[in-house]
């Protein structure tokens, strides 16, 4: 018996800042027994809770099911241990796997060699029962693991979501500095956004990801509806019929978008075109209005929710004063845009004070490796 079979608990990974809305979204996904943990949550969960988690959670980026765990300081003690799993539980001696590691305060601190290790048994082992081993497959594997080493603990866990939740499926095209999927999705559960009633707009949406995001949250569509597979079908007690019930039943609770309810623009007709191929993959996406014009010709948008990633100088327009760009952008929103609340990322918080108007409020929020910060304006 596996560690999770024995006590039922999962680990969601989780980026820097989103813990609040973590905890808020496992509830919502019907877990209530969670205990903060390093970047994540550990939850205890059923077959169910635990499909369903993979299936329709919009910002964790991975749930593991943890195997063995054991001290570990040392790599004879980490090959030795991985050698002991029964590594045909979960995968084929024709199919791919990959391992990735993450390492801290421990006596084995490279994470390439430590998962190098557990490759190393994996392979092993097939190959002296039965003469043919796996393939490694760092990209498209069929099974992802995880070993996860800290303070000469080890962890060797199952990826039940066979690879970054953040992965929609409907970024078919893109963009310089896309936004990730998990923080579009933060930032429209943060707003408060009825989805009903207010119209949303994004002046500067590049390849679409807010306006998905936002589309998939107001329709009720499950983040993985484009996804066609999950690493918890490779688990060896995976009920596929529970599976398929809960998946059809999530489908039916999609809703239809009202018109007019979620648009936006670009400057860039690449921008454009990479928006509306995107959006096109998801159910109602065909409604949402985008359109090739810079921001200061949009004309009024008044009593209306305006979200969006601005340039920012580090990743485009590299070392270019967006300074004026910025003060522009205060100068649209204090004129066209009464009576609506506007929630701006800034990659570079630098420009905040370029904006000219008194932000509301400042939510740090990581995208990648800048530390911005989401700030929210009022316009009466």
């Amino acid at each position: 018996m596996y560690l999770y079979q024995s006590n039922n608990e999962y680990y969601g990974q989780i980026s820097d800042g989103l813990e609040d809305l973590g905890r808020k979204e496992l509830a919502w996904l019907g877990i209530s027994q969670m205990t903060p943990e390093h970047r994540g949550f550990r939850f205890k969960a059923d077959h169910a809770s635990l499909y369903r988690a993979n299936y329709k959670s919009r910002l964790f980026t991975r749930i593991l099911a943890p195997l063995v765990s054991f001290p570990c300081h040392d790599e004879k003690k980490l090959y030795d241990m991985a050698r002991n799993i029964n590594w045909s539980d979960f995968i084929q001696e024709t199919g791919s796997f990959a391992v990735f590691a993450n390492i801290s305060d421990s006596k084995i601190n490279n994470s390439h060699f430590a998962s190098l290790k557990v490759k190393d048994a994996i392979v092993d082992q097939f190959r002296d029962k039965t003469g043919v081993r796996p393939n490694v497959d760092t990209k498209f594997p069929d099974v992802w693991f995880n070993l996860h080493i800290r303070e000469n603990k080890a962890v060797i866990s199952l990826d039940t979501s066979g690879g970054s939740l953040h992965r929609r499926g409907y970024r078919r095209k893109t963009v310089d500095a896309p936004m990730q999927e998990t923080l579009a999705a933060a930032i429209i559960q943060m707003t408060e956004w009825d989805g009903d009633e207010t119209p949303l707009y994004d002046p500067m949406c590049g390849s679409g990801t807010l306006l998905c995001e936002a589309l998939m949250y107001c329709c009720n569509i499950p983040a993985g509806y484009l996804r066609n597979d999950f690493g918890f079908t490779r688990l060896p007690d995976f009920d596929n019929a529970l599976w398929q019930d809960i998946r059809n039943k999530s489908r039916k609770q999609i809703r239809k978008i009202p018109e007019q309810l979620i648009s936006g623009s670009d400057i860039s007709p690449q921008a454009v075109s990479a928006a509306l191929a995107n959006i096109n993959k998801l159910p109602g996406g065909k409604v949402v209005d985008i359109m090739k014009t810079p921001f200061e010709n949009i004309g009024n948008l008044q009593n209306t929710l305006i979200v969006c990633n601005p340039p920012y100088g580090i990743r485009l327009d590299k070392g270019k004063d967006m300074g004026p760009f910025y003060k522009k952008l205060g100068d649209f929103l204090k004129c066209n845009c009464q009576g609506s609340t506007a929630y701006i990322y800034f990659g570079d918080r630098e420009y905040i004070k370029k904006v000219g108007l008194k932000a509301e409020s400042k939510i740090p929020m990581k995208n990648g490796g800048l530390d911005g910060r989401l700030v929210k304006y009022v316009m009466y």
